[in-house]
């Protein structure tokens, strides 16, 4: 029996691979107990499916990472192979040869990461190398695959994933980060290349690359979304990948990916974590991380688990399309469904467009002391409100909502993830005539009166927790107010009189306040 196998496959090797999994990097890499739990709600669905047989005793399954990195989930599946096979195939090394020849396939990201992800399943980076615990492989690269690839450039942009040609178009001694994975449009026809022939994948699981500084500006483009909707080609019978959750409720041109995701019934299981460090510590990516079963066969509701820390909410059957975007706790549900139900018009009818005025919040084509005729301007800069400004004929766009009384609220607010949590920054009466950037958007009314009642609305729980649900990142946009319906603007705003009106429970009224925090109006910061 070959010693490095036997020592290895034991169990008494260092894991490395958590000490990566902590590193921060745009191709975040999985820490083995998460892998794990992916593997666990695999093999569950499995076993439901073939009457309670093993996964890891079936030696006819073939596995795909298409994207492996550290190559932790090649690892930890042939680890559980090795032990489910024992029976059928005694000798190890035969097993072991087995299992890492016909079952076990990746696609390395980088030619770091493949030698990693060799290191890691082989025990040398070399596949066929002398301290590989596999024998019969005749590559370098065994099953591991690796090649440089470009991008396709169109008008500056990679005509594949987006990339921008300035920032990517690199020499031959950097990485491209052209995956090679997404880069085809033929990717059934790329397998024999990739491993030497065709070949189905029962199963393909992984966590792919986030994102691509692409838009040639500040912005990060997500990718994540190209890897599933290029894995479902493949035609696997099960697919599984940790994403970010950004895609349940917002996202640069992730549209078309939210809707593909809610209206597909195949989703089986769905594990959301909104606070990313529960599973990648260290590791920031706004609006947590999920990861899910696809299972080709299945056609009905999707089982839910959110986790925050040390709470677990479900699993519970989930309708994933019931609503244009996810909401995430399960719990909120029977509260919206109130809302919604009384059919009322939004609140986004008096609700300004981003950048109603036309000026970015960098805008200074104001000044600070007033002149006759002048118009206040209100900003954000440095994180701190502040005030200008500027002769009304300056004014050329929206010029009809000037004369409006209007309460300003922060565009942006953070704020962190943990809860309760205050969800919006603080508003401001800005009383007619007024302007402002693009830092706040604005509500406009008719009179001081309808302001102040506006305001005290805004001011609840009640209505920042129907904002939560949709605002799931820093940024508060237009659509964020969907849910919010209108009122009367000649009272103060309760949550006593908002719970009375739309049936909140005393166990719903607990929730809500166990999510939202009440916010102070004595000062204008939003610290």
């Amino acid at each position: 029996m070959n010693e490095q196998v036997s020592f290895t496959l034991r169990g008494r090797n260092p894991d490395v691979l958590t000490c990566i999994a902590n590193l921060s990097n745009d191709e975040v890499f999985t820490p083995p107990e998460l892998a794990g739990r992916m593997l666990d709600m695999l093999a569950e669905a499995w076993a439901k499916d073939h009457g309670g047989a093993n996964l890891w005793s079936d030696k006819a399954v073939r596995f795909l990472d298409p994207f492996t990195k550290s190559g932790v989930f090649l690892r930890e599946i042939t680890s559980r192979l090795t032990e489910g096979l024992a029976q059928q195939m005694p000798d190890l090394q035969e097993r072991v040869n087995h299992i890492l020849t016909k079952q076990v396939f990746g696609i390395g990201i980088t030619r770091l990461t493949s030698l990693l992800a060799r290191r890691s399943v082989y025990c040398s980076k070399y596949a066929n190398g002398a301290h590989s615990i596999a024998t019969s492989f005749a590559s370098d690269a065994g099953n591991i695959w690796f090649e440089r690839t470009e991008h396709t450039w169109k008008k500056g942009k990679c005509s594949h994933c987006g990339a921008n040609q300035g920032a990517y178009e690199r020499g031959l001694e950097r990485e491209t980060y052209a995956y090679a994975f997404i880069h085809t449009a033929d990717i059934n026809g790329q397998i024999p290349h990739f491993f030497g022939r065709s070949m189905h994948f029962d199963v393909i699981i992984g966590n792919p690359p986030y994102q691509l500084g692409s838009d040639g500006g500040t912005r990060d483009v997500p990718i994540y979304q190209l890897f599933v909707e290029q894995a479902k080609t493949l035609q696997p019978r099960y697919l599984s990948m940790i994403i970010p959750a950004r895609w349940m409720a917002s996202g640069l041109g992730l549209t078309e990916f939210r809707q593909a995701m809610l209206t597909d019934r195949r989703i089986r299981e769905l594990a959301d974590y909104p606070v990313a460090n529960d599973v990648f510590p260290g590791v920031e990516v706004k609006a947590g991380v999920c990861y899910f079963l696809w299972d080709a066969t299945h056609d009905d509701d999707c089982n839910v688990t959110t986790f925050r820390g040390q709470e677990i909410v479900g699993p519970v059957r989930r309708n994933l399309g019931e609503y244009d975007v996810f909401v995430r706790d399960a719990r909120a549900v029977s509260i919206l469904r109130k809302v919604v139900g009384r059919k009322e018009s939004s609140i986004k009818t008096i609700l300004a467009r981003d950048k109603e005025f036309g000026w970015t919040s960098n805008f200074d084509g104001f000044h600070k002391r007033e002149k006759p005729g002048d118009l206040p301007l209100y900003y954000i800069r440095k994180m701190k409100r502040d005030s200008g400004f500027i002769e009304r004929e300056a004014v050329t766009k929206s010029a009809h909502l000037i004369d409006t009384w209007k309460v300003l609220v922060p565009k942006a607010y953070n704020g962190g993830d943990g809860v309760p949590h205050q969800v919006l920054g603080k508003p401001l009466i800005a009383p007619s005539p007024s302007v402002c950037t693009q830092s706040f958007l604005f509500f406009y009314v008719g009179s001081e009166k309808e302001a102040n009642s506006l305001q005290s609305y805004y001011s609840t729980r009640f209505f920042r927790f129907l904002i939560s649900l949709r605002k799931i990142t820093q940024d508060a946009t237009h659509s964020a107010y969907t849910w919010i319906p209108t009122q009367k603007w000649d009272r103060t705003w309760t949550d006593d009189a908002l719970y009375e009106k739309y049936g909140i429970t005393q166990d719903e009224r607990a929730y809500i306040e166990s999510q939202v925090r009440t916010l102070s109006l004595d000062d204008i910061s939003d610290e």
